[in-house]
C-alpha cells in the first residue's frame, strides 16, 4: 500500500489487512488455548470520525451539524486544536492503513474490522469507545460536547450495537452540562448494547458536584457502571510545562483519574451512592497504591475533613474497579505482583487492550504473569466483566470452531487466521 503521509515516510508494503497485522496475536491465541474461556475486553476504540457525515445525520442542531460537516471533529476540528502524537508520525501502521482497508459493502465497516481484530486477538466480547470524539471533554463550547456527544451515541446504538451482539458500549456523557448527562442515561439507559455510561477524565468539573446527583441516582437504580475513561490534555494548566509527547502521556492519563477518584472518595460519593459501580480506565496500575496510601495516611490526620466515609479511603478503592491497560510491564514483577494485592485484582480488575492505539496490551499480558493462578487469569480476562456488566458468557464464532477442531482432530481449521496450530 502507499499512505500518503506529507512525504515523511512511504508505507510501502502489501495491501493492509487486520488479520495480517495481527498474525502474531492470533498464534498465541491458539498457542494459550483461549477458545477454553470466555475474554471481555473492557476498552477498546474505533475511529469514529471514519463515519462522521453518517454520525452528523443523528445531530438535531442544523447550525453545529453544518459547522462540525465543514471543521470537522476532534483535533484541529470543531472539538479541539491539539496536535496528534499517537501514530509516531507515521510508523505505527494500523493508523492510516485503516483508512484504506479492504472491507465488503455490508455488514458497517466498523463492525467488519472490529471483528477481525477481535477473533485474532481471541476476544469474544469488547466495550468500544470513540477515539477523536473522547476530546470533546476538554471542547470548550459545550453545546458543540452536547450535540455530538447526542449524535455519536445515537449512531452507534442503530448502526453498530443493534447489529452485533458482541459489541457493548459504556456511552459518552457530555460531563461540561449535567442536565445533559442526565438525559443522556434517560435515552439510552435501555438500548441493546448499551452496559453503562462513560465520562472522559480531562474535564474541569467536579465529581461531588450535587448538579449529578440525580444522574448517578438513575445510574445506580439501572444497575449500570460510572466510567471514567483517562486521556491527557496538554493544554491542562500543570502538564503544559510538559515538552515531550512521552512526559504529558505518563503524568495525564494517570493524573486526571487520580484527581476524580480522589474528589470522589473525600466527598463521600461511595457512601451516598453506595451501590453505584464506578470503573477506571486506561491509566495503568501503578498510581493507586500510591494513592491508597496518600489518602489513607492524610485521612487518619483529618478525618473530619471526609465527615461522610465510614472507613479509610483505600478500603473504598478496593471495592472499585480497574482496568488493566497499560499495565506497567517493567522489570521489577514484585511490584506489579504487590499491586494486584493491594487492589485485589482477582476480583476488581478489568482485562483491556486499548487496541488499535499504539500502547496496546495483547490477553497475553494477563495470561502470562506467573504469579496468577488459572482462576485469576480468567478472572481478570472475563469473568470480572461478566458479572459486572451481567454479561452471558459466549465464544465467538472463530473459537468454536477452533475447539471443535481440537476436539474432532480437525487441524486444519485451526488455519481459520492463516496460521497454523500449535501442534503443527
Amino acid at each position: 500500500m502507499n499512505v500518503h503521509t506529507n512525504n515523511f515516510r512511504d508505507l510501502a508494503a502489501a495491501e493492509f489487512d487486520t488479520t495480517t497485522l495481527l498474525a502474531h496475536a492470533a498464534e498465541q491465541a491458539i498457542e494459550r488455548r483461549y477458545e477454553d474461556f470466555c475474554i471481555v475486553d473492557v476498552d477498546c476504540h474505533h475511529y469514529e470520525t471514519e463515519a462522521f457525515n453518517e454520525i452528523l445525520q443523528y445531530m438535531e442542531d442544523p447550525v453545529i451539524r453544518h459547522e462540525a460537516k465543514y471543521q470537522g471533529t476532534a483535533r484541529g476540528g470543531i472539538a479541539s486544536a491539539d496536535g496528534s502524537y499517537q501514530e509516531l508520525g507515521g510508523r505505527i501502521t494500523r493508523y492510516p492503513g485503516r483508512r484504506i482497508e479492504k472491507v465488503p459493502p455490508t455488514p458497517h465497516r466498523d463492525i467488519t474490522l472490529m471483528r477481525r481484530w477481535m477473533d485474532a486477538m481471541g476476544v469474544d466480547l469488547a466495550c468500544m469507545f470513540p477515539t477523536p470524539m473522547l476530546n470533546l471533554a476538554a471542547c470548550p463550547r459545550v453545546e458543540v460536547e452536547v450535540a455530538m456527544a447526542q449524535a455519536y451515541n445515537r449512531w452507534l446504538c442503530e448502526k453498530i450495537l443493534g447489529e452485533e451482539d458482541r459489541f457493548k458500549s459504556m456511552l459518552y456523557l457530555p460531563f461540561n452540562d449535567p442536565e445533559a448527562c442526565y438525559k443522556t442515561v434517560l435515552e439510552f439507559a435501555d438500548r441493546k448494547g448499551v452496559i453503562g455510561f462513560m465520562v472522559t477524565a480531562t474535564h474541569y468539573r467536579g465529581v461531588y458536584d450535587n448538579a449529578y446527583a440525580k444522574t448517578y441516582a438513575a445510574l445506580q437504580e439501572r444497575n449500570l457502571p460510572l466510567a471514567f475513561h483517562a486521556a491527557f490534555n496538554w493544554a491542562d494548566s500543570g502538564l503544559s510545562m510538559t515538552n515531550r509527547f512521552i512526559a504529558v502521556h505518563a503524568l495525564g492519563f494517570a493524573w486526571h483519574n487520580m484527581l476524580h477518584l480522589t474528589n470522589w472518595i473525600v466527598n463521600g460519593m461511595p457512601e451516598r451512592f453506595p451501590r453505584l459501580k464506578t470503573i477506571w480506565i486506561e491509566s495503568g496500575l501503578a498510581w493507586i497504591p500510591f494513592l491508597m496510601q496518600r489518602l489513607d495516611n492524610e485521612y487518619m490526620m483529618r478525618t473530619s475533613d471526609c465527615a461522610l466515609l465510614k472507613k479509610k479511603p483505600s478500603d473504598y478503592m478496593r471495592d472499585m474497579y480497574f482496568t488493566s491497560q497499560p499495565m506497567e510491564m517493567v522489570d521489577n514483577r514484585e511490584a506489579l505482583q504487590l499491586t494486584f494485592k493491594m487492589i485485589n485484582a482477582e476480583t476488581q480488575l478489568l482485562y483491556s487492550s486499548d487496541y488499535p492505539h499504539w500502547d496496546m496490551d495483547l490477553p497475553s499480558t494477563i495470561h502470562d504473569l506467573p504469579f496468577l493462578s488459572e482462576q485469576a487469569k480468567r478472572n481478570i480476562l472475563g469473568d470480572n466483566a461478566r458479572r459486572l456488566f451481567n454479561l452471558e458468557p459466549v465464544l465467538s464464532e472463530a473459537k468454536q470452531l477452533r475447539k471443535a477442531a481440537r476436539t474432532q482432530q480437525q487441524p486444519e481449521i485451526n488455519k481459520v487466521f492463516g496460521v497454523a496450530s500449535a501442534a503443527e
